[in-house]
């Protein structure tokens, strides 16, 4: 079974090309490719993120608070309605990352965020987390707001699966035709050949990685997909809508 609940420290990095393979060298000398990177493929992952009329919660995320939260459905590639995708909040306090999330069809996925009234339950649904969504469509009117897409390759470490390290490079947006099953296209967010990396795990990482960070001058970064999107494209529509 997929594993619906996550609470773990999320850091982010942007590499360039050079950068990127210079670091591959060394994960992968420590690390295994997710079972999604066949022949080191990059697997594309697909987003409706939702959100108030007013932008209430990517605003408020960008206002950086001690808390903050967020509704997203995700699936991996372009999912049919009938197909399985996940629904998932995602929550960050004081620097932890707590996501929950449950697999619902994406026809019934879809009904959920736009009435708020849950579907009947499922073999396949997590009980919990759909009462925790419920309790979020009821407090905020949403709708989807944004697509968001991008081709990722992903490794874990033998032995200890609590640290994880994801590429996600080609990252695409828009903000119309939302819908996942519409297809996979939109305007690029960053250059080409940058790569948004992150590392995922709830305890220190291991010291092999703190190295090669180091050698490669690698610094943290404060940065957000959903965010960095909203700040380059709603400011404009605005100044054009004056």
């Amino acid at each position: 079974m997929a594993i619906e609940v996550f609470n773990r420290y999320e850091h982010k990095y942007l590499l360039d090309k050079e950068t990127y393979e210079k670091l591959i060298e060394t994960i992968e000398a420590h690390m295994e490719l997710d079972s999604y990177n066949l022949n080191h493929n990059f697997y594309t992952i697909t987003n409706i993120y939702y959100d108030t009329d007013d932008d209430y919660l990517i605003r408020t995320s960008l206002s950086k608070p001690i808390y903050k939260e967020k509704l997203r459905l995700r699936a991996y590639g372009v999912p049919r309605k009938e197909d399985k995708v996940f629904l998932e909040i995602k929550k960050k306090y004081n620097g932890i990352v707590n996501k929950r999330r449950t697999k619902l069809r994406l026809d019934e996925a879809c009904e959920f965020a736009k009435t708020g009234e849950p579907p009947e339950f499922k073999e396949y649904m997590n009980k919990q987390v759909v009462k925790e969504i419920t309790y979020f469509l009821h407090r905020y009117s949403l709708k989807p707001k944004l697509y968001l897409a991008y081709d990722r390759i992903a490794y874990f470490e033998q032995g200890n699966p609590d640290l994880r390290i994801s590429f996600d490079t080609n990252i695409r947006t828009r903000r119309y035709d939302l819908s996942l099953d519409s297809g996979d296209y939109g305007e690029p967010l960053l250059d080409k050949d940058v790569y948004l990396m992150e590392i995922k795990t709830a305890r220190a990482k291991p010291l092999w990685l703190v190295h090669v960070l180091t050698e490669l001058d690698i610094k943290r970064q404060n940065f957000s997909k959903y965010g960095t999107e909203f700040k380059n494209t709603v400011p404009q529509k605005l100044k054009t809508a004056i």
